[in-house]
């Protein structure tokens, strides 16, 4: 699937991000760097009912970074324009 790609300003710091959607299990889900960096991989959590960064990565991302991404991430799935459609 074609990478998503969008700016966001934390603390007065403009970062690009990339966002690869996927499928895994039948659940949305989104490769994401931020400046080129290392790749994270969020996920939808029914508990906290957002996405967020999971793997052995995922405790480096900043706190503010990962709530960024989560909620456009969310936008970008629920307006449908884009991810992955869930069979």
């Amino acid at each position: 699937m074609e990478p998503i790609t969008f700016e966001l300003m934390l603390n007065n710091v403009p970062y690009w991000v990339k966002a690869v959607p996927f499928t895994f299990n039948s659940e949305a889900r989104y490769r994401v760097s931020y400046n080129n960096g290392p790749e994270y991989i969020f996920a939808w959590d029914t508990g906290v009912e957002q996405f967020v960064a999971i793997g052995d990565e995922s405790s480096t991302i900043p706190d503010d970074m990962e709530e960024a991404v989560a909620a456009r991430l969310l936008q970008i799935t629920t307006e449908g324009k884009r991810g992955p459609q869930e069979a």
